[in-house]
């Protein structure tokens, strides 16, 4: 049997890593060993914060939603609860959305609900 050296395809994997940690810092650019970890560990922050991107979104849409609701006179959980008592299917998404760039459509909104 003929013998197979393996010299290419060991330099083609170690570019590809080294181009996923192109602009880290330090060793983790440019040493194999560290820069295997350093995309490990890339991938895992990445994959979580996905994740937690989601909820400090929402959580802004409820802080931007309850600075809206106070100077038309409601908490936020009381608009909540008003909303699903009268089956309105907008997401908190498009209402804060809304009281951010259309103020007049929001208190419509509002009004309407309660």
């Amino acid at each position: 049997m003929a013998r197979v050296k393996r010299g290419v395809m060991h330099v083609k994997n170690r570019k590809g890593i080294l181009k996923q940690t192109k602009g880290y810092m330090w060793g983790r650019k440019n040493r194999i060993k560290l820069a295997k970890t350093a995309i490990l560990h890339a991938g895992a922050y990445a994959y979580r914060d996905r994740r937690t991107k989601k909820r400090t979104a929402r959580a802004l849409w409820q802080i931007n939603l309850s600075a809206a609701l106070k100077p038309l006179g409601l908490s936020y959980s009381k608009f909540m609860g008003i909303l699903t008592k009268t089956n309105v299917i907008l997401d908190r998404k498009v209402l804060a959305e809304l009281a951010a760039k259309e103020p007049k459509v929001f208190a419509a909104i509002v009004a309407k609900v309660q």
